[in-house]
């Protein structure tokens, strides 16, 4: 994983933890065979806007941190999935029950996952 995609992904979870977002997860992605990208990270909200709340901060933090600008942003409507293409870097912020059946972290026999403790 490149020092960009690392120093995205310490920013990615600062703007996460910044709205109490929880479960962090990091997967890296750089030895599956047919990644799209470099690394995922999978985080949780409690509700439809605490979804959108972390999707925001999120963008505000890699953009004022790094000047970093999300490729594209999905699922900000219905807030229980919010996917955030960076090319390198999709995060993905999910309603609880969105994340447990679609289970996103496990796709990937060969993703090296990473949990963050939640700050509380």
């Amino acid at each position: 994983m490149t020092s960009e995609t690392q120093q995205l992904i310490a920013t990615v979870v600062a703007g996460i933890q910044e709205k109490k977002g929880r479960s962090i997860v990091v997967a890296d992605l750089t030895n599956t065979d047919s990644s799209i990208c470099e690394a995922f990270v999978i985080c949780s909200g409690g509700s439809p806007q605490q979804v959108q709340s972390v999707a925001q901060s999120i963008g505000e933090t890699a953009l004022e941190q790094l000047g970093a600008r999300p490729l594209a942003v999905d699922g900000l409507r219905g807030a229980m999935w919010v996917a955030m293409d960076y090319g390198q870097l999709i995060v993905h912020v999910m309603l609880p029950d969105a994340r447990e059946f679609y289970d996103i972290e496990h796709l990937w026999a060969d993703a090296r996952l990473t949990s963050i403790p939640d700050l509380d």
